[in-house]
């Protein structure tokens, strides 16, 4: 079968769904892949780099369609490329299926099946083809640049001569995949980082992270903001109050805000509002990453750059991943190619589309001339965070009484087994000669004291460090000097084999430890 990739028609869209790279892949799953002429060139890749990686360049989008059994594409398609579908041809793209009935009526009136890149479920196999995460991650890092690029100072504190300059405070609202990326940049850029999330669990990533997370007045009991799939879910209206009230209290003292927060199949949460903007600083910045779905700010515009009577500049854009072509197309052919290796099992250049497949039947909204928008749940559900139990407190009573019971049950064991030896050692003593018990002696309490020593010492030091463990072995080499001179042949011999071990363990040693040293020597 042959996957090709035409040219994007959406203005502005720089991406393309299949790299040179990816080509090579899809070919070892026995494809034959096609490429419209100019395709990736917005992003960087040459009609030459792929006809290199064996893609026939293909010159015009009609002739592409129509030799390709399976199309893969980034932007929803339009009604033209919608018209070029036929029966049993596969097209893989962004679909936007909640909002696009007449599109899936177009393909299932072809006979066409439809795969939506938006709609991998997120579990844990999908990761690889979730191409809402892998855009996601390029937008959130991407908005930070995009905000220094329209912010008037440094986003890192500085004292110089000339003066010094505060570091910027920048808000990051959703901790998703682009708020984390989004507060990964902020942080990096030495920026003081604020990140909120309905879902409070979030929490400890974000502070892992560098920001600090900003928490409401408001009972953990009645905040659970985890919907399925790990996106988040629609908050009661007394949990929207309290969040509002805290951004207004926030406002006057951000300089940056970065909204991402969006709930799936529904428009984006208004969580900035017209007062919000009137209240921050002049030069301030907003970056509204959820500008298509409407706006988590008030007075954002689609696609466009806006500057308001306060000097608040509020951008808008909605290609933030296409600002960043070559890297987002290399990720989201990436993406395509991970799909098409669950759908093609056999490797044998041939679809196998199982509808009994999670991930596949998640994606699908046309099948065989059907509808399958919206899919049944998948088996295996993604997993949020869970809250940890809580430790309760101890008093310093209660530790003091924990520490000596912990003793008197360690005091107890030691005595146990030093009466147990005892006991051994007299019974030896009645049946062996005075001679042999004296070196006996020597032996038993040698295994004491090295056992007490040698447990004493932290795992990480046994290696290292070997001043310790070459020390006890240089006691061990002087003790069995000491006794090789008796008489007894089975002492010379125990007392032979002690100084031939314990060498080995100087030496080796040493050995390793300069080996390790040499690791750190620069050349």
């Amino acid at each position: 079968m042959k996957i090709g990739t035409p040219r994007e028609t959406y203005d502005g869209e720089n991406r393309v769904a299949m790299t040179p790279e990816s080509a090579l892949q899809l070919q070892k799953l026995g494809y034959e892949c096609l490429i419209e002429k100019g395709a990736g060139a917005a992003a960087g890749f040459s009609d030459a780099s792929y006809e290199a990686a064996g893609v026939e360049v293909v010159k015009t989008a009609a002739s592409l369609w129509k030799q390709a059994d399976i199309v893969a594409k980034v932007r929803q398609p339009n009604e033209a490329e919608l018209k070029r579908l036929t029966k049993g041809k596969t097209l893989i793209s962004f679909f936007n299926p909640a909002g696009n009935e007449e599109g899936m009526e177009a393909a299932k009136a072809k006979g066409a099946n439809v795969i939506a890149m938006e709609m991998v479920p997120r579990i844990s196999r999908a990761q690889k083809m979730d191409a809402l995460s892998s855009m996601a991650n390029i937008a959130g890092y991407r908005a930070v640049i995009e905000a220094g690029n329209n912010f008037g100072r440094f986003f890192t504190g500085q004292v110089t001569a000339a003066g010094k300059v505060p570091p910027a405070k920048v808000l990051i609202v959703g901790a998703g995949v682009a708020g984390l990326a989004a507060i990964g940049t902020s942080t990096s850029l030495g920026a003081i980082t604020y990140a909120f999330d309905v879902r409070p669990e979030v929490a400890e990533q974000v502070e892992s992270m560098g920001a600090e997370f900003v928490y409401l007045d408001f009972s953990e009991d009645q905040q659970d903001g985890a919907a399925t799939g790990g996106y988040a879910s629609v908050q009661s209206e007394e949990f929207r109050e309290a969040q509002l009230a805290k951004f207004r209290e926030l406002a006057p003292e951000i300089d940056i805000v970065i909204t991402t927060a969006l709930i799936p199949n529904r428009e984006a949460p208004e969580l900035w509002t017209k007062d919000m903007v009137e209240a921050m600083k002049p030069g301030s910045v907003i970056v509204d990453l959820a500008a298509e779905k409407g706006g988590n700010c008030k007075l954002t515009v689609a696609d466009e750059k806006i500057v308001t009577d306060n000097g608040v500049t509020i951008i808008g854009y909605t290609d933030f991943p296409s600002r960043m072509a070559a890297q987002s197309s290399s990720l989201y052919a990436t993406n395509i190619r991970h799909m098409m290796t669950d759908l093609t099992p056999e490797k044998d250049g041939q679809i196998n589309h199982d509808m009994e497949d999670d991930v596949i039947r998640g994606a699908t909204v046309t099948f065989e001339g059907d509808i399958t928008f919206p899919p049944p749940p998948p088996k295996v559900q993604a997993i949020a965070a869970q809250k940890k139990p809580e430790v309760k407190e101890l008093t310093p009573e209660e530790k003091k009484a924990q520490e000596v019971a912990a003793f008197k049950a360690q005091t107890k064991q030691q005595f146990t087994l030093l009466g147990v030896g005892g006991a051994l050692m007299l019974l030896v003593g009645l049946i062996a000669p005075a001679s042999f018990m004296q070196h006996f002696i020597v032996f038993v309490l040698a295994i004491f004291v090295g056992f007490q020593v040698i447990w004493g010492v932290a795992h990480s030091l046994h290696t290292p460090l070997m001043a310790i463990t070459n020390a006890i072995s240089s006691i061990i080499i002087v003790g069995a000097v000491m006794q090789i001179g008796s008489g007894s042949i089975l002492v010379i011999l125990l007392a032979a084999l002690s100084i031939f071990m314990a060498g080995i363990n100087i030496f080796g040693g040493f050995l390793v430890t300069r080996r390790m040293l040499a690791m750190f020597q620069k050349s």
